[in-house]
C-alpha cells in the first residue's frame, strides 16, 4: 500500500515534471503534516524551477495540510473525497487559502 511518503516524494515530483504549468500556478511553499504510520512533515516548494519537495518543515508556508497517513492515500487513490475529508475535519488547511487549495488538489487529482 502506498503512503503519504511516497505520494510526496515520488508521486508529486513526477507530476510536476510531466506538468510543470502546476508547479507556476501554485506558486507557494505548502507544508504537509501527515500523522500516522508512514506519515512525517515535508515542505513543498512549488516557487522553484525543480527540486520542489523535501523532508521536515522549510522556509514560511503560504498552508499548511494536516491529514493522516490513511486519509491522504485514500484522497490520491480517488476513494476519499477531498472536499468531504475537509468538511469532516479530516484534511485541514491552514490558513484556509479556498484558491491555494483548489490548485493543490489539481496536483493530487
Amino acid at each position: 500500500m502506498a503512503t503519504a511518503k511516497d505520494i510526496i516524494e515520488t508521486d508529486i515530483p513526477a507530476v510536476l515534471k510531466e506538468k510543470p504549468e502546476l508547479a507556476k500556478d501554485i506558486n507557494a511553499i505548502i507544508h504537509f503534516d501527515i500523522s500516522g504510520e508512514g506519515g512525517g512533515k515535508w515542505t513543498l516548494d512549488a516557487t522553484k524551477a525543480e527540486g520542489w519537495v523535501s523532508e521536515g518543515i522549510q522556509g514560511a508556508s503560504k498552508m499548511t495540510v494536516t491529514v493522516s497517513n490513511d486519509d491522504f492515500v485514500k484522497i490520491r487513490e480517488k476513494k476519499l473525497n477531498a472536499q468531504m475529508a475537509a468538511m469532516q475535519g479530516k484534511l485541514k488547511f491552514k490558513p484556509m487559502d479556498m484558491g491555494l487549495a483548489m490548485k493543490l488538489a489539481k496536483l493530487l487529482g
